[in-house]
């Protein structure tokens, strides 16, 4: 997977991509990152790249000339060939805009940005980027929450890292990706005769499951006994009711957007019953 970056403070991002997973995938190969200085694609001794806003208004917005000439150096498809493709499923190439305005970034998105070739990152600035980039240039808008933020290097940098970890041999236990919060795959929870010995469990789109590691007591505090009895049917089911638990707490309206089996409901039951 390629990714580019367009920003006017390239050296912000020799912070967040040298650590971690993220520097790890680039050194297997896994990933290519290259950070795109906008400056770099301006024509005036100033180097400007924003301008007032038409209409008038507080703040900057940045010009649509150097972006456009940036991106047309990385020889990308056209934007209604990307938009297609993402339509139709078979998306390899995407430009994405990173904006307060934009679709909010989820792990779904993440996934679907793993399984490409190339993605481009246009970190906006200012008081935002003129219109016509996100109309005729990007084929996405995304944002990483309801905030604002004074520029979209750090939400690129939530982007990278997001992604990253999807790649296949990026996370050296490929199945933890699968059970950690917000990942759906069907109804996670189900506990059935033929689990095997595996005691851990999907998210399915809920948050994840308590976790715990020795020392078996802490200064008063014990692990619950059920995670050291060795019972892996009784350990899957106590962690899926603890993550239907903290989800119910502190993110109910993930619940909208999962599958539950019927003991799911039971046990949401049992603990909205439990609270009144």
């Amino acid at each position: 997977m390629k990714a580019d970056i367009v920003t006017i403070f390239p050296d912000f991002f020799r912070g967040p991509l040298d650590h971690g997973i993220t520097r790890r995938a680039c050194e297997m190969g896994l990933a290519e990152i290259e950070v795109h200085d906008l400056r770099q694609f301006t024509h005036d001794r100033h180097r400007t790249v924003d301008d007032r806003p038409f209409g008038g208004g507080e703040g900057m917005v940045l010009k649509p000339e150097p972006i456009f000439e940036c991106l047309a150096t990385l020889q990308l498809a056209a934007r209604e060939v990307r938009v297609n493709d993402r339509v139709a499923g078979r998306a390899k190439q995407s430009v994405i805009l990173l904006s307060a305005q934009g679709e909010r970034f989820t792990q779904q998105i993440a996934a679907e940005l793993a399984a490409l070739d190339r993605m481009v990152l246009i970190c906006g600035r200012y008081e935002g980027v003129d219109e016509r980039v996100a109309e005729f240039l990007a084929d996405r808008e995304l944002s990483i929450g309801d905030y604002v933020l004074s520029g979209g290097e750090l939400a690129a940098a939530v982007v990278i890292e997001a992604v990253t970890r999807l790649l296949p041999g990026a996370v050296g236990n490929a199945a933890s990706t699968r059970q950690e919060s917000f990942t759906a795959h069907g109804k996670a929870g189900e506990v059935t005769e033929n689990d095997g010995p595996d005691s851990t469990c999907g998210s399915g789109g809920l948050l994840d499951y308590p976790h715990y590691t020795r020392p078996a007591e802490f200064r008063g505090l014990p692990v619950p006994e059920v995670l050291i009895n060795g019972n892996h049917r009784e350990i899957r089911r106590w962690r899926r009711e603890r993550a239907l638990e903290k989800t119910l707490r502190n993110r109910p309206d993930l619940l909208n957007g999962v599958p539950l089996s019927d003991e799911d409901e039971e046990i949401l039951a049992r603990i909205k019953a439990g609270q009144e």
